[in-house]
């Protein structure tokens, strides 16, 4: 099994009172939790794809924490993520580091970026059935302004028409799926459980806006 999460911040104990507002009493709890709710989820086997923004502790701590994470582990690289580049840290825990992938998730596209990114390769194919053939996963923007702008470009774009290569017309498909790891309550998710959560999410929003 494939599963995918973003901004962890292992190690960034700010964004239990500031921006995320997590509420751990410490870093450590927060760190313990994040640690218990993955390893609730993910078995040796399995396939983390990690989208940025994993660990703001320094070499030392990050090695040792990735030998108690459960999984094989792929990495986007996000904005925080300077340990990685220290040339003291020990990648071998990874089976790659990338700034972007593209990857094939049960006959679907999967882009997957820290950055969301509005006009993402694959956006208008659907498969046969006309359900979308890509999806964009990404991370950095929290649970922010800059979701809710991200939100509402989708939102303009799905109810934007088109006309397809048939000559038929068509709504313009759009599906950026934030994996914030607080959406999940911090516990990696299959594609299709983004999709599911992304779902639910969005339309909670709508009903309560």
């Amino acid at each position: 099994m494939r599963y995918y999460i973003a901004d962890n911040h292992f190690f960034h104990g700010a964004l239990n009172n500031k921006m995320d507002c997590r509420g751990f009493g410490s870093e450590e709890e927060m760190n313990e939790y994040m640690i218990e709710k993955w390893n609730s989820r993910v078995k040796k086997k399995d396939e983390v794809v990690i989208l940025g923004d994993f660990s703001l502790g320094g070499v030392e701590e990050t090695k040792a924490l990735l030998e108690r994470l459960q999984g094989k582990l792929f990495l986007i690289l996000g904005n925080h993520d300077r340990v990685m580049e220290n040339k003291k840290m020990d990648l071998s825990r990874f089976q790659w580091v990338k700034r972007y992938a593209e990857l094939s998730d049960n006959n679907r596209k999967v882009v997957l970026c820290h950055y969301p990114i509005v006009c993402y390769n694959g956006q208008y194919r659907l498969d046969k059935s006309g359900k979308p053939h890509a999806y964009m996963l990404h991370g950095h923007v929290h649970d922010t302004m800059d979701q809710r702008l991200v939100e509402q470009f989708e939102t303009i774009t799905r109810a934007t028409k088109t006309v397809n290569a048939a000559g038929e017309e068509q709504e313009i498909p759009c599906h950026m799926i934030n994996c914030f790891c607080k959406f999940s309550d911090y516990v990696p998710l299959s594609l299709d459980e983004w999709i599911e959560l992304d779902q639910k999410r969005k339309e909670s929003m709508r009903n309560h806006s």
